[in-house]
């Protein structure tokens, strides 16, 4: 950005925000997080924008835009500070605490869960079916990785909205071009005026860009031999359709694709599941436990490295796998055990007091070990938060939800279970570490499940804690073990 930030930590704007830190930057703007001083602990995401005096009109234009908009995919407009003498303008607005889909997309180095690909298409169509019916119409024009913001939910929010414009029926062509290349619509650029199937347009660079893996968004020869094979290919008719130069030769509402994409959806989900049937024959001699956060912050790493552990000292071969790939915790024990050493031809496994540890683990990875000599493989899946990982932990022999012990941070889990109340969970188990009995006596009744268990105090989970085995000795009898390879290991009272 050419134009200096006005913005330092500790101003505050208008009397009431108090700026934190900086978040973001783009062409024109900075983004800061600010405080409330009215509602103290109320954080608020406030944009910075700058421009020259003929130029005020498009700011204002946006927050009006912005405040005149109520969806829940669409960030919220509480206030607004229009230029001031240098044209520095301040919009407040919420605060959404995820990560861009850029990063999301790099964190798995391109290569996405499919059925991640269809839910995100799925919320983004339902927020450009809201816009395009609004009145009057708005067109996004600037759907890009970086421009959409995903949840711990991975729930979709839109962000940017700096060159959204109003569809006006009298004009034949944009007053000014403005997109992201690569994915902005041929009519963007000069051919005509951007409308709706603009957007779709962009949608269908999108979905490209997400099924190659990051190395096409538009379409051209090699485009279709570069979409991963593990997608339907019923997919890449839609995809070449969104793409078409003439706007005419798209599908012309949001509710079209939508449907159409619902249709992939439904006909992949009456085949049979390949990879089901292998998983439930390598897993006649592997079990699973896989560990998962109700939210952040409950010690779920802390409980899977403690689990394995446990089993480990009961003679069994183990492995701790991490699929977290946000979290240093896996990289900062292998840097505790090698010392100074790097890690032989950087693997990613190490070994812990008889526990094979397995760093930033994928899905495949995860197959293999289940075919292995391991008589469990326990999974830290992280904070619920992503439809990959929650396949992991359905699919799993013991599916275990760490929850806060606090009582006031209850609701994590209780809107958790609510929100997969589709998904059957008689298996669920739920470890409340430090819980007060009436706690969870209380959580048992609101969940309908007397799978609900408080853990003692475990400072160091590598070593033996005499209370720690006798709580996980009582949770665990008659669900682990039990197949002729693992006879020799028995779970009983202490």
């Amino acid at each position: 950005m050419d134009h200096p930030s006005k913005l330092l930590i500790g101003l505050t704007i208008g009397g009431r925000y108090e700026i934190i830190r900086k978040i973001g930057e783009g062409g024109m703007s900075h983004v800061y997080l600010a405080e409330d001083l009215k509602l103290p602990g109320k954080l608020w995401a406030v944009k910075e924008s700058v421009s020259h005096p003929n130029q005020y009109n498009s700011i204002r234009d946006e927050a009006q835009l912005l405040i005149s908009l109520s969806h829940s995919r669409l960030p919220r407009i509480v206030d607004f500070f229009p230029p001031d003498s240098d044209g520095y303008t301040y919009l407040v607005m919420d605060y959404i605490q995820g990560i861009t889909l850029e990063k999301y997309f790099s964190g798995y180095r391109g290569r996405i869960p499919v059925d991640s690909i269809f839910q995100l298409a799925d919320q983004l169509l339902e927020v450009l079916e809201y816009l395009h019916t609004n009145d009057p119409v708005v067109i996004f024009r600037d759907l890009k990785p970086s421009n959409i913001m995903l949840t711990e939910q991975l729930e979709l929010r839109l962000i940017d909205f700096g060159i959204a414009r109003n569809y006006k029926q009298e004009q034949t062509q944009d007053t000014v071009k403005l997109g992201t290349v690569g994915f902005a619509a041929p009519e963007q650029y000069g051919s005509g005026q951007s409308d709706a199937r603009s957007d779709l347009y962009g949608l269908g660079a999108l979905l490209l860009y997400l099924s190659t893996a990051g190395a096409c968004s538009e379409w051209t020869q090699k485009a279709e031999k570069s979409i991963r094979s593990d997608l339907p290919r019923r997919l890449i008719p839609i995809i070449r359709k969104l793409l078409q130069f003439a706007p005419e030769n798209r599908y012309a509402t949001a509710a079209e694709v939508r449907k159409e994409l619902a249709e992939v959806v439904r006909h992949e989900m009456k085949k049979p599941d390949l990879r089901q049937i292998r998983d439930l024959a390598v897993r006649n001699s592997t079990q699973v436990v896989a560990v998962m956060g109700a939210s952040g912050g409950t010690g779920t790493t802390h409980t899977a490295i403690a689990i394995s552990h446990f089993l480990a000292r009961n003679h069994s071969k183990v492995a701790l796998v991490e699929m977290n790939v946000r979290s240093p915790a896996f990289r900062r024990i292998q840097q505790i055990v090698n010392g100074d050493q790097p890690p032989a031809g950087g693997s990613r496994k190490f070994e812990v007091q008889g526990v094979d540890y397995w760093r930033q683990t994928a899905r495949a990875d995860v197959i293999t070990l289940l075919s292995g000599s391991y008589n469990y493989v326990v999974i830290d899946l992280g904070t619920y938060r992503e439809r990959d990982r929650l396949e992991e932990f359905l699919r799993a022999d013991v599916p275990v939800i760490v929850a806060s012990g606090a009582e006031w941070r209850q609701q994590d889990v209780k809107d958790m279970a609510l929100s997969l109340s589709r998904y059957p969970q008689q298996k669920w188990m739920y470890f409340m570490p430090l819980a007060q009995h009436d706690a969870v006596q209380r959580l048992r009744k609101e969940l309908n499940t007397t799978q609900v268990f408080s853990l003692p105090l475990n400072m160091d989970p590598f070593d033996k804690s005499e209370e720690m085995d006798r709580v996980l000795n009582h949770i665990f009898q008659g669900i682990l073990g039990g197949t002729q390879r693992r006879r020799r290991f028995r779970f009983g009272l202490s």
